[in-house]
């Protein structure tokens, strides 16, 4: 009996500790882009010690999917993309900030995360 005990516990801790399949393909480089963009951020919400590692880990997060958009899309079908990624970032940002933060997270984001802009041929 304590066998089983040991080994549902043991399967529970490494779950526990499993890597999140997006952060996966992580790279070295978002890494350091998302320590820059939480640290601006974090120049105007002042972020608690808890809040900030949040906070970089959603911003990284998004940025690996923002990178698979900026491959694998193009055009207006890639803006949209951008557009509803980014409505989703803010989203869950709203789970880390409290409400004054968020308030002015929302201010902030098209200063230091604007959105691109594609040109469209005319017709």
């Amino acid at each position: 009996m304590r066998t089983f005990i040991n080994t549902i516990i043991l399967v529970f801790t490494m779950a526990g500790f499993a890597q999140d399949p997006i952060m996966q393909d992580n790279s070295e480089v978002l890494e350091n882009v998302a320590v820059s963009v939480t640290e601006r951020y974090n120049e105007k919400l002042a972020l608690d010690a808890k809040q900030y590692i949040l906070f970089q880990k959603k911003v990284e997060e998004f940025l690996i999917r923002e990178e698979k958009i900026h491959n694998t899309l193009t055009g207006e079908e890639k803006l949209n993309a951008l557009y509803k990624l980014r409505k989703a970032e803010s989203l869950e940002m709203r789970n880390i900030l409290t409400k004054h933060q968020f308030d002015l997270y929302k201010r902030l984001k098209p200063q230091i995360q604007p959105l691109s802009i594609v040109e469209t041929k005319e017709k």
